[in-house]
């Protein structure tokens, strides 16, 4: 994409727009070379169908470089698809166009692509690259089929028809290779178009189940009344995966003291959903006091024990991805004494 390496999206466990059908970067690496703190070349995965051992492929996949230093990469090879088409839909309001990728998924359809953009997304990112987004809409869905000609044209007929009934107000389907990367076009500059409408953006990742696509919209527009800052939101909202985007001015002050407190409202909201504080851009720093939302105890124990298996001094990434116990009780207790006094709040 425009900004991205294959270590980062290992470290990671990216998905990206394409993750619903093809998987996350997890799903698609065969093999990990890397060097321990010591120094010592190790190896993850096998390019076999099998190999002696624990399969320990799926840890470092993830694992935000707390484990080991990654020097090469194995990756599964996919033949591109002969045809590619995007629906594109805009709805009346935020709640119908979550609940029509709910109806796609329920009719048994897994578009190539399935990704949610609100109002003021569709805002910043029209006027940046002109991708003939609807101006009027309270959220578009961009819908992708791909395969044979005849794949395509079966199963975007069944979208549609899904789409229609799920109470769309528009629906439009790319005639040719040059609209479907336009409509796309739109999608992945978000980030840098919203850059263009404030001095700062705070994204966040958190991770839901589908079908709380449309509760989860509607409680990030009460946050933002909550806190007085806006936010757009796009979603990789096939895997339920969030991407807020909170905007505030670092020179005004509070604001940036404001923006956090949104974001971990919004992630301790994934977590009641059902979700996770991450779904690909991990935990790292901003999030690592969160993990005690989601983790009881004991497993924030296992994963410190795993952690020194690799690195018992701790030497790689250090403050990064496990907090310790004693400051998770910290952080609990002191989001419940803010919730409890905060004005307003249940």
């Amino acid at each position: 994409q425009i900004a991205c390496t294959i270590g980062g999206n290992v470290a990671e466990n990216a998905g990206g727009v394409h993750c619903l059908k093809y998987g996350l970067t997890v799903h698609n690496v065969l093999r990990v070379r890397g060097l321990t703190i010591e120094g010592d070349v190790v190896e993850f995965g096998s390019a076999a169908l099998d190999a002696a051992g624990y399969d320990l492929l799926a840890l470092i996949n993830g694992s935000e470089g707390l484990l080991a230093m990654i020097s090469e990469i194995t990756v599964r090879l996919t033949p591109k698809p002969e045809l590619a088409q995007v629906v594109i839909a805009s709805f009346a309001d935020v709640r119908k166009a979550g609940d029509a990728v709910a109806s796609i998924i329920g009719a048994g359809i897994i578009p190539a692509g399935l990704e949610m953009m609100d109002k003021k997304a569709i805002h910043a990112v029209e006027p940046y690259v002109n991708a003939g987004y609807d101006m009027n809409a309270e959220a578009i869905l961009l819908c992708e089929s791909d395969g044979t000609p005849e794949e395509v044209a079966e199963e975007i007929g069944r979208m549609t028809a899904v789409i229609e009934k799920s109470g769309a107000s528009m629906i439009r389907v790319s005639q040719n290779e040059a609209e479907r990367l336009k409509f796309w076009a739109g999608r992945k500059a978000a980030f840098p178009a919203v850059g263009r409408m404030t001095p700062d953006y705070l994204c966040m990742d958190g991770t839901i189940p589908r079908k709380h696509l449309a509760e989860m919209l509607e409680a990030i527009g009460h946050l933002s009344e909550k806190y007085g800052l806006r936010c757009a939101n796009v979603f990789h909202a096939g895997d339920g995966n969030l991407h807020p985007l909170i905007m505030y001015d670092a020179n005004q002050p509070g604001e940036l003291e404001r923006a956090a407190a949104f974001g971990a409202d919004i992630l301790e909201l994934s977590v009641r959903f059902g979700g996770t504080i991450t779904g690909e851009h991990g935990v790292g720093l901003e999030k690592v006091m969160l993990m005690a939302e989601q983790f009881s105890t004991a497993e924030i124990a296992a994963f410190h024990r795993l952690k020194a298996a690799f690195d018992e001094a701790g030497l790689l990434n250090p403050g990064k991805g496990i907090p310790t116990l004693a400051r998770c009780r910290e952080y609990t207790q002191a989001r419940a004494g803010s919730a409890a006094g905060a004005p307003g709040q249940a």
